[in-house]
């Protein structure tokens, strides 16, 4: 089948898109990719929406200025699959679904809560294709971690890949999560810490700008190590697997262990890139085995100071990007949900103990036809 999945990511950044032949198992083509940018008003809605729901009780609520921030990301989605479309010449009527993962704005597992705005109803009759949303509710209702939901298409990526194990697939965005592939039946993985998230928060307070593009910053700056062991003190990092975290859990806490008000941009931006990847080795200690591949993707994967950070901290491993092994960095989320919308439709699970920690290997997402 053909199915366009849609990504929002904690980055705030924009909606990638990407198109996948696939039967839910195995990928038949990659389709071509695209990305449609919010503008600086559109992420400061966004951030406000973040904000508004910090308080939520009940998913279904839309407090503050929650609504405004649905119908916004809902049309913007719409928008980037109309153009998606009619940029590839690709006829509508021939996509079986749309995975629509929404933008995740509360992310609290523990309460059994996580809560995605997008309204899967309106985008599919706006767009006249099937869609798949709301993927992570059913698997944290169920007690599971909700996140991370894309291991079990790192696991069929990886299974072509002629290269040392364990295969450690790590996705940096907004929060950072990783896939361990080591012959095991079913991917082991779990949110790391901090990616992007934090990084890109800072450049903005202090500079205007959303993000360290290439870590140019960050390479000129000094990491206060002392800062990051600090922040590294956290419960989170001692506990095992598996594990999620909501995109703003470590800001009071980095705010206040790394003391960045007092660093200078670029000591700034090099302690909290020190402290994603110090996150991400944190991780080594609760595996089996230290992976020997690393493939990075998301938007941390441009960043050339944050690469080799990492690789520092996890010799004598490989780190390389996706880009390197023939994968697209920056749309595989996106291709994720394309691959989850198809599981979906064949009903075959989308979180497992090992990834989410639910009891039992369970489908995922809900879906509306037009």
């Amino acid at each position: 089948m053909r199915a366009i999945g849609l990504m929002s990511g904690t980055s705030l950044d924009g909606v990638d898109v990407a198109l996948l032949e696939t039967d839910g198992e195995t990928v038949a083509a990659f389709g071509p990719a695209g990305y449609r940018a919010y503008s600086m008003q559109k992420r400061t809605l966004l951030r406000q929406a973040i904000a508004d729901a910090a308080g939520m009780t009940d998913r279904n609520a839309r407090p503050g200025c929650l609504s405004e921030a649905e119908d916004l990301i809902t049309r913007a989605h719409a928008e980037a699959v109309e153009a998606f479309l009619r940029d590839n010449a690709i006829d509508a009527t021939s996509i079986d679904a749309v995975g629509f993962h929404g933008q995740t704005v509360l992310h609290r597992p523990q309460q059994r809560l996580t809560v995605q705005i997008g309204d899967g109803a309106a985008l599919s009759k706006r767009l006249g294709i099937s869609v798949v949303y709301d993927f992570r509710a059913a698997d944290v209702a169920a007690g599971g971690q909700g996140a991370p939901l894309v291991p079990v298409y790192h696991r069929v990526l990886a299974s072509a890949l002629n290269v040392p194990h364990p295969i450690a697939v790590l996705n940096i965005g907004g929060v950072s999560n990783v896939t361990v592939i080591d012959g095991w039946p079913e991917p082991f993985a779990c949110d790391v810490g901090p990616g992007n998230a934090l990084l890109d928060d800072f450049m903005s307070e202090r500079t205007g700008h959303s993000r360290d593009p290439a870590g140019v910053n960050a390479a000129q700056g000094r990491a206060d190590e002392a800062a990051v062991a600090r922040v590294l003190a956290h419960p989170f990092f001692a506990a095992k697997p598996p594990k999620s975290l909501d995109r703003n859990e470590f800001r009071e806490w980095v705010s206040e262990q790394a003391r960045l008000k007092a660093m200078s941009v670029q000591d700034g931006a090099a302690t909290l890139t020190a402290i994603t990847a110090a996150s991400v080795a944190a991780i080594v200690a609760h595996l089996p085995r230290p992976p020997q591949s690393w493939i990075v993707c998301g938007g941390g994967a441009h960043n050339v100071t944050m690469m080799r950070f990492l690789a520092e901290r996890v010799a004598p491993a490989r780190v390389v990007t996706a880009d390197t092994v023939g994968w697209n960095a920056d749309s595989m989320e996106a291709q994720a949900f394309a691959y989850l919308a198809a599981r979906h439709l064949r009903g075959l699970p989308l979180t497992f103990p090992s990834t989410t920690g639910v009891d039992a290997p369970m489908m995922g997402g809900v879906l509306v036809r037009p």
